[in-house]
């Protein structure tokens, strides 16, 4: 890796960081170059603006999380079971930061970024992650008959709208304080819910037969 590289990727982690804590909004190219400790000056050799450090941070963060999810679904020595369990892990903890207040600014502040993180997390992650369902379907290990595609669409939905302040904001108040989970676990949550289900072995054997 070269200086410079090795320097834009210092660059870019710290941005990302900063946006991911401050909100793009309120993160100034003063903050980034402070919280570097190199003069602003420096900082523009580099990037020429915020919203270009923005786009060049969420680039890094597709090419990173595409980079993973690729590697497992192509290793065949996993088992479909930890495979999937990876999956979900990798995705949630690559997406997890990027929290609710961040991309209602994204989508304000920088409406092209946040079009094509969308673009990404549509065409990209959830097509893979269709292929990783149909292998669970080829091997047996997903129940007969599901559509691998509403399985993608029903976590895909929860996980958008789950992190989506304007779908958060048609529920009562009190709902909202009581679901004060930080991103990751609410992620870690609803995965659970979604793939293993609410009630215990006993109250699902009375539940299939009521």
């Amino acid at each position: 890796m070269s200086k410079k590289t090795e320097i834009e990727a210092k660059i870019l982690d710290v941005a990302y960081k900063l946006f991911v804590k401050q909100g793009y909004k309120n993160t100034t190219m003063d903050d980034i170059a402070q919280e570097l400790g190199m003069s602003k000056k420096t900082l523009y050799k580099y990037f020429p603006g915020k919203l270009e450090l923005l786009a060049a941070a969420f680039e890094l963060l597709k090419n990173r999380l595409t980079t993973k999810v690729e590697t497992l679904l192509e290793n065949q020595y996993i088992p479909f079971t930890a495979k999937l369990k990876s999956f979900l892990t990798v995705v949630a903890n690559d997406l997890a930061p990027i929290n609710p207040e961040l991309l209602e600014d994204l989508r304000e502040h920088a409406p092209e970024i946040w079009g094509e993180l969308q673009d990404y997390v549509r065409d990209s992650a959830y097509l893979r992650f269709q292929k990783l369902i149909q292998e669970g379907i080829d091997k047996g290990f997903v129940i007969s008959g599901m559509n691998k595609t509403l399985i993608v669409l029903v976590y895909a939905s929860a996980i958008q709208n789950l992190i989506d302040p304007k779908f958060l904001a048609q529920f009562p108040r009190e709902m909202h304080e009581n679901m004060n989970l930080k991103t990751s676990k609410l992620f870690d949550q609803a995965i659970q819910i979604i793939y293993q289900g609410i009630l215990t072995d006993e109250a699902r054997e009375e539940f299939q037969k009521a």
